[in-house]
């Protein structure tokens, strides 16, 4: 219950029911450090709002929050189904759920989008999602970095985004960590418009 108070903003915005209890099942298996990890050490590929104590939680709040305004503009939402339309919003906000890896590293795991991703395909029957849409998660997750798929020496580890799908995903969490794009925050890390 305490997840789901915690993300009732953002679970507003999945129309599925069982798709709601199926996200606050993922939520509520994420390793700790995801509540409370900066979304960035450095600072330098994020806005100040995904700094600090809960700036992973607020840099993934926000990306949904990005994906949700962009599928309520007409124009753009009308090129996806309801079902689409909840699973790259759940997506979103689990996309870096993994981001240190399990267990926990120091440092960011270049291929957390993988490692994610395959958690879904893992754990979608105790999450309540059916093979294909626990795919398509995996999916849009594992191409979320876009165009940065080379590791630190050099390595080809992610995929690009191909689909339109993965283009959607991708955008929005390109969104989230543009400096100049900064999302309001209240002090129980709720967007506070």
């Amino acid at each position: 219950m305490e997840k789901e108070k915690m993300f009732e903003q953002e679970l507003s915005y999945i129309k599925k029911e069982e798709y709601k209890t199926s996200l606050i099942k993922i939520l509520e298996s994420l390793p700790e450090y995801w509540y409370h990890e900066a979304a960035s050490s450095t600072g330098k590929y994020h806005p100040d709002y995904a700094l600090g104590e809960g700036g992973l939680l607020r840099h993934s709040k926000a990306a949904m929050r990005i994906g949700y305004e962009l599928l309520e503009n007409p124009a753009i939402g009308e090129k996806y189904t309801s079902r689409e339309k909840d699973l790259m919003l759940m997506s979103l906000l689990v996309h870096d759920g993994l981001k240190l890896g399990i267990p926990e590293e120091k440092y960011t795991r270049f291929d957390h989008p993988i490692l994610m991703g395959q958690y879904i395909i893992e754990n979608a029957e105790k999450f309540g999602l059916s093979s294909e849409d626990a795919t398509f998660m995996q999916e849009v997750i594992k191409t979320h970095m876009g165009y940065w798929t080379t590791d630190y020496q050099g390595n080809d580890v992610l995929e690009k985004p191909k689909t339109k799908y993965q283009n959607f995903v991708h955008m929005c969490d390109f969104l989230a960590s543009r400096k100049c794009l900064l999302v309001p925050f209240d002090k129980e890390n709720k967007i506070s418009v």
